[in-house]
């Protein structure tokens, strides 16, 4: 029993030890994770503390629109025919540098020979048409000038067949005119007498009823016999003279020309004595307004005989308009199809468009230009290889940044460790859309081309803007507003720094992050250190990288960085504990990250 109970109080004992050990263990093992806890928690508000930080400092700054494209010559132009026919000269071969006018091509032209002479002959005939027209409406005018139809006769006007109202068209009678001015006395001479007489002979002439003698001229010898009474042959002669005023239409008289005289006595006539009838030409008519002169009236060509209505006259005389106009215009057509004719003549000889090199060569002699070939199938490629242009495809919210004679760097593959320049030569409005989005084409024309070849496919760089020796922070340190945080080496206490807020500034001001600032550029702006002031700054030049500072900065200021911008340009500053301003753990001065490896490692 005593060893019962002793054995029972052992046992009690090492359950006891057993209890208290555990205890042990287990308060040992709460105090460590409260270490573990509140160590963490020390790295944790350390970590929270750190800050990136940057340098104001001077550098050269651009911005900069890149893309890809490939090139092309200056000008290139395909000779293709624009007629048919065989080659007879093809004055070239590939590789071959023309110039523009050279001739490359002739093509067998004799089918163009009847064209011509037919285009030749129509604008010939045209003038002459166009020339007729041209006197008829100048004539038209003369005879209308002033309303008035003029007299076409010289004499007297026996009888008029006018009256006021009447309508005159072509051929219309208008009276009867005779000139007793001068008479006429046709006479018999025998036949081989009146042979011997020539037209312009003097001849006497001798009145019947008073026997006086006037002189004439002989005006015409009739070629045709007639028999007078006894069977005698004679021949008629014309003879006129003036009318000292005695003679009648019933004087009579014999006449002699040298030793001939005639075989019986004549009768004088006046020399004028017509129907005068109206000369119109067209289908239109003149309206008689007034009568301008009376029987018995002396008028000589040219005399007004009658004032013709504004509107008939008017009338007229359009139809004379229309008829030259038409004329013009047939000849303008005729040397419009001649010249057409001769500028496909001129067709059949193909001289180079560009001065260039001859790429390709596809037409030689003797081959045959067929409709089913010319003006589809290249005779001839020629590249103007004396520069050479890209384009670029600029989009809609770029292309207002690009303009005539900005500098373009522009590389290729092709040709490694070359940067070339060029211009831009052209910003086209002729946009393109897609996938909702509108570019615009832009042409960039290379300074030099050194190895470049056409085809080749390269990097462009339009510099937009430069600065040379700019002050300059990263784009992470530009925050809405155009605001950068500026180290300012006076701490706050918690006190105060709760007093101004997250951004070290009244709450009343806090800014709310993620607002767009200067350059389109968001920031998300977290928790800024105490030691740093608010500066508004004006900006210059913004990049992917980089922003220019015009005023509020100077060179050499420590400014607060943004680290969710990933500017790879930053210093990291820690206001205490590990990983301090030298790099100890979670920490470094040149640390890309707050809180990066042991002693930085961040970007450079």
């Amino acid at each position: 029993m005593e060893e019962n109970r002793t054995h029972k109080k052992r046992k009690r004992k090492k359950g006891k030890k057993i209890i208290l050990i555990l205890a042990v263990v287990l308060i040992a093992g709460l105090g460590g994770f409260a270490f573990y806890k509140r160590n963490q928690a020390k790295k944790t508000a350390a970590s929270a503390k750190e800050v990136q930080t940057a340098t104001v400092t001077r550098m050269d700054i651009s911005s900069e629109l890149t893309a890809s494209s490939s090139l092309s010559p200056k000008d290139t132009y395909e000779v293709t025919s624009l007629v048919e026919g065989a080659v007879l000269e093809a004055l070239f071969e590939e590789g071959d540098v023309v110039e523009k006018g050279q001739v490359l091509y002739r093509i067998d032209a004799s089918s163009m020979d009847t064209d011509l002479s037919s285009a030749e002959t129509s604008l010939l005939r045209a003038k002459e048409n166009q020339e007729t027209a041209r006197e008829d409406y100048s004539e038209a005018v003369s005879k209308l000038s002033g309303n008035t139809y003029k007299a076409t006769s010289t004499g007297y006007l026996k009888t008029i067949y006018l009256k006021e109202g009447d309508k005159v068209g072509n051929g219309t009678k208008i009276a009867d005119v005779f000139d007793d001015s001068t008479m006429k006395l046709v006479v018999p001479f025998l036949s081989a007498e009146a042979d011997l007489i020539s037209v312009g002979s003097e001849a006497i002439l001798t009145l019947e009823d008073t026997g006086e003698q006037i002189t004439g001229t002989v005006t015409a010898v009739s070629s045709m016999e007639e028999a007078l009474s006894g069977g005698r042959l004679v021949k008629a002669v014309t003879i006129e003279t003036a009318n000292p005023g005695g003679l009648t239409t019933l004087t009579q008289a014999t006449a002699a020309v040298g030793e001939f005289v005639c075989g019986a006595e004549g009768t004088f006539t006046p020399k004028t004595e017509v129907s005068m009838s109206a000369d119109l030409s067209g289908q239109n008519s003149l309206e008689v307004e007034t009568l301008l002169v009376t029987e018995g009236s002396y008028v000589t060509v040219g005399t007004p005989l009658f004032t013709a209505t504004a509107r008939s006259a008017e009338k007229y005389l359009k139809s004379f308009e229309d008829s030259l106009e038409s004329a013009n215009d047939n000849v303008e057509n005729a040397e419009n199809k001649l010249s057409n004719t001769q500028d496909n003549i001129e067709d059949y000889t193909i001289t180079a468009p560009i001065s260039g090199t001859v790429i390709t060569k596809n037409a030689k002699v003797g081959d045959k230009i067929t409709k089913s070939s010319n003006g589809t199938t290249a005779m001839a490629v020629i590249y103007d290889l004396s520069a050479m242009t890209l384009s670029m495809s600029v989009d809609e919210l770029d292309v207002g940044s690009v303009k005539v004679g900005q500098q373009v760097n522009i590389t290729a593959d092709a040709v490694e460790g070359e940067t070339f320049t060029g211009t831009v030569t052209n910003v086209s409005l002729e946009s393109s859309y897609s996938n909702g989005v509108t570019n615009y084409p832009v042409t960039v024309t290379l300074d030099e081309t050194g190895d470049l070849l056409p085809g080749m496919n390269v990097d462009a760089e339009i510099v937009l803007d430069s600065s040379s020796d700019a002050l300059c922070i990263p784009v992470g340190a530009l925050m809405r507003g155009n605001r950068v945080y500026v180290k300012s080496g006076e701490e706050k206490g918690a006190g105060a720094e709760a007093d101004r807020g997250s951004f070290g500034e009244p709450e009343g001001d806090r800014e709310e992050s993620g607002q767009t600032g200067q350059g389109g550029h968001e920031r998300s702006q977290g928790n800024v250190p105490d030691g740093f002031v608010a500066v508004t700054v004006e900006t210059g030049i913004i990049n992917d990288d980089y922003v220019e500072i015009l005023s509020g900065l100077s060179e050499g200021d420590e400014v607060y960085v943004d680290p969710s911008a990933g500017s790879t340009t930053t210093n990291t500053w820690q206001m205490g504990g590990p990983g301090g301003q030298m790099g100890g753990p979670g920490g470094g001065q040149m640390g890309g990250n707050p809180g990066g490896g042991p002693g930085g490692g961040g970007r450079p």
